[in-house]
């Protein structure tokens, strides 16, 4: 059978948890986000899913992964270091490579899919 997982049954039963290591570390206080992973395969390091999180800001290290997202709502500012800002919004796919280090300002409640190598 295949895995599937519609928006809208996401986050049905997750409660919020804060925005913490090893994913981003929020530099605003504490940020609520909620999380629907429904794929998995740890001995090959692949992780899909749903997230959402809350306005704020964020650092971000992905030294031993990549990621990539697709954004279903809301809107974020990356900044990679070293690099200009960028904005993202619904509809927009960003790839993270292995050794981006950066910054994630959400300014509208953020919503995407992911996939993390």
């Amino acid at each position: 059978m295949t895995d599937f997982l519609k928006i809208d049954g996401a986050f049905a039963d997750s409660p919020a948890k804060p925005l913490e290591a090893p994913l981003g570390v929020s530099s605003t206080g504490p940020t609520d986000t909620w999380v629907d992973e429904f794929h998995e395969n740890v001995e090959r390091g692949v992780f899909t899913g749903y997230w959402r999180c809350a306005p704020g800001t964020s650092y971000w290290d992905f030294s031993d992964n990549n990621e990539v997202i697709y954004v279903i709502e809301g809107s974020l500012t990356v900044q990679r270091e070293g690099e200009e800002a960028q904005t993202f919004g619904p509809g927009t796919s960003v790839a993270f490579p292995q050794g981006w280090k950066g910054t994630w300002e959400i300014t509208e409640t953020l919503t995407k899919f992911y996939v993390i190598f």
